[in-house]
């Protein structure tokens, strides 16, 4: 798809090229992100895999990730703090897919709500997910330097939540902006090439 995308690009308008680039990496992005779903469904319905889940969990050094996670991220600690047992104890109930969907909602419902209504809200969704991401790497880490048995397990479940936060705010950014989410990434890609094109 790439590559026809591509070859496209050449008979298209610069604007017209971007928006079919948005459109096709969005599709590969839901995809993904439906695949990662039916994975994890299988995962997150395996009561043995949660408890080793969380027997895991239990053994990161939270506090730890949260020092070296905090000059990079600059989150508040309580919320953190929030997040993480709010984690623990949605996986402790085995929750379902869409119990995992509706948390997730919450919690960028929760960061963003200080911006609605604001012209920083974009910029606000983009770092949520630039903390998010490196917040969660962080914890990956630790699972990692630990050799958790349940490693396998959170890097699925971190891969479809990553999926999803991204899909969530996409859609939060393009209420916010009134446009739709593909316009949303279509802008993006096109503020990259006038970047590049301005430091050529």
């Amino acid at each position: 798809m790439f590559l026809c995308v591509n070859a496209l690009s050449v008979l298209l308008s610069p604007a017209q090229a971007a928006v079919v680039s948005a459109f096709a990496q969005t599709l590969r992005r839901y995809t993904s992100l439906n695949h990662l779903a039916q994975a994890a469904r299988a995962v997150l319905q395996n009561t043995s895999q949660i408890n080793q889940m969380l027997s895991d969990l239990n053994r990161v050094d939270f506090a730890n990730v949260q020092e070296q996670a905090s000059w990079v991220c600059q989150c508040d600690e309580s919320v953190v703090q929030r997040l993480e047992q709010d984690f623990k104890v949605t996986l402790q109930q085995q929750s379902s897919l869409d119990q995992w969907a509706a948390w997730l909602d919450n919690v960028v419902n929760q960061v963003l709500k200080p911006y609605e209504g604001s012209t920083s809200f974009p910029r606000a969704a983009r770092q949520f997910l630039l903390k998010w991401s490196f917040y969660s790497s962080m914890v990956i880490r630790d699972l990692t330097l630990r050799s958790a048995a349940s490693f396998g397990s959170f890097h699925l479940i971190r891969l479809l939540y990553d999926e999803y936060m991204f899909y969530l705010v996409e859609h939060r950014v393009a209420m916010a902006t009134g446009e739709t989410p593909i316009a949303v990434m279509g802008e993006v890609r096109r503020s990259d090439v006038s970047d590049l094109h301005a430091r050529i």
